[in-house]
């Protein structure tokens, strides 16, 4: 087997047979797993608030409307995934927001 000699060698094992191979530049940089953190709710899409409903410790209900997020010239009602006190809002009414922002953390 030739490699790249500033790649290591590594060994994989698949039905008790031991293989040599190295990993990818694309697979060492991959983001690693983590679990989901029905505490924080995040956006799904990029977009502008355009009207939160809660506030700093409100109690909500599992699907409970927190905010309304407008994306693509569509009204977004973004709930509430478990039951909790709202801890922090880190939006506001006009906002704009990108993929994955934080929006509202629950306890």
């Amino acid at each position: 087997m030739e490699g790249n000699s500033s790649q290591a060698f590594k060994t994989i094992i698949i039905d008790n047979i031991k293989y040599k191979t190295t990993l990818t530049k694309k697979f060492m940089a991959r983001k690693t797993y983590e679990p989901v953190d029905y505490n924080k709710v995040y956006s799904f899409i990029p977009g502008t608030i355009r009207k939160v409903f809660v506030k700093e410790g409100d109690r909500v209900k599992q699907g409970t409307n927190l905010l309304e997020l407008e994306a693509m010239k569509m009204v977004n009602n973004i709930a509430a995934p478990i039951d909790g006190v709202v801890a922090r809002i880190n939006v506001k009414t006009g906002d704009l927001v990108a993929k994955n922002f934080l929006l509202i953390e629950l306890n």
